[in-house]
């Protein structure tokens, strides 16, 4: 019954770190990855995308982390999708925080883009423990 971990959404408003983030999880990792600027952008891709995970910068433009993740929350087939969220605000009582909102956990920025991959197979593997 176990998933394998295929398909990544990444949802980052600044261009640098979706290439970093595109070339650690699909290059590095070997994963097939659809990269959004923004979350409205995010909701329109992942509807026909299906990720298996999902993660999300806190801090953008328009609407935030936790405003996209509860919009996908509503998508059909995408209540029950994992999602991590990215940010440079990763101290104990933040990463509370974005758990309590339904974050599997939380990567904080800047990652290491030799390892990011492995992070998020991590992160992954103990969602059902």
């Amino acid at each position: 019954m176990a998933r394998t971990l295929k398909k990544i959404l990444c949802i980052e408003d600044e261009a640098d770190i979706r290439t970093v983030a595109q070339l650690a999880l699909a290059s590095v990792g070997g994963f097939e990855v659809v990269l959004c600027p923004s979350g409205a952008e995010a909701i329109a891709e992942a509807a026909w995308f299906k990720p298996d995970i999902v993660l999300l910068d806190v801090m953008m433009p328009g609407m935030d982390g936790p405003d996209t993740l509860k919009a996908l929350r509503a998508l059909p087939g995408l209540a029950s999708v994992p999602a991590v969220f990215l940010t440079a605000k990763a101290m104990p009582s933040e990463v509370a925080r974005y758990k309590k909102l339904g974050a599997l956990d939380v990567i904080a920025k800047p990652f290491d883009p030799m390892t990011l991959a492995d992070q998020v197979k991590r992160i992954w593997n103990r969602r059902d423990g």
